[in-house]
């Protein structure tokens, strides 16, 4: 396929549509390392020069994947927390929190690379955007959590939300085994220490709430 210069807003959407897809696809098979722009450009049906006409660069085509991402799963958490009372049992808590999660499996699936496509060579505007637009969606999470648990008001909140960040790509990241690895937590003697996703993050968040709340007493 070879696309044509849209010159519709319709169509300038549709172009970037297509090039997040291609992306995405890449990213899960390959990881962050494994994609250039030009291979985001093929696997689109775009020319390089093409491309340059929505984005300049993998960190920027990445940033603007993840960040629709992290605001449809957003939307959903923040409908969530709305809905719970002072005091929520920290558990039905976390299993809601986790439950929202588990409904974007796109947005668990680059989690894990987040940090790689920050450090790496993202320019000063890319990541002054990027940061703008995140730091609003966190803010409401973290005004949402402070009226749940007052003790995890203002920095405690977003406390919260890095600790919980940290463990969700982790155990997300660990419950991707390969052939082998099913193999092997498949034998009885190393049953306990396969990955399971949704119970320890479950666990963890109640651990992380009740680790700031007994810091506040």
């Amino acid at each position: 396929m070879d696309w044509q210069r849209a010159r519709t807003d319709d169509k300038k959407s549709e172009r970037k549509e297509a090039i997040y897809q291609a992306a995405f696809t890449l990213f899960k098979e390959k990881g962050y390392e494994g994609v250039s722009f030009n291979g985001i450009a093929a696997q689109a049906g775009f020319t390089k020069s093409n491309m340059y006409r929505y984005f300049t660069s993998k960190e920027e085509v990445f940033l603007n994947v993840f960040g629709d991402l992290f605001e449809s799963w957003f939307n959903d958490c923040i409908a969530q927390l709305k809905a719970f009372n002072l005091e929520e049992d920290n558990l039905k808590f976390a299993q809601a929190w986790v439950k929202t999660l588990l409904k974007h499996p796109e947005f668990l699936d680059l989690t894990p690379l987040m940090f790689i496509a920050l450090e790496a060579n993202s320019s000063y505007e890319e990541l002054i955007e990027f940061k703008r637009m995140s730091k609003g969606l966190l803010y409401q999470l973290a005004l949402e959590i402070s009226r749940i648990y007052p003790a995890l008001e203002g920095e405690n909140a977003f406390q919260f939300l890095t600790l919980s960040y940290a463990a969700t790509a982790n155990y997300w990241a660990g419950s991707k085994q390969n052939d082998a690895l099913n193999q092997v937590y498949a034998l009885e003697e190393f049953q306990m220490l396969k990955p399971d996703f949704e119970r320890n993050l479950i666990r963890s968040i109640v651990i992380i709430i009740n680790g700031i709340k007994a810091e506040q007493t």
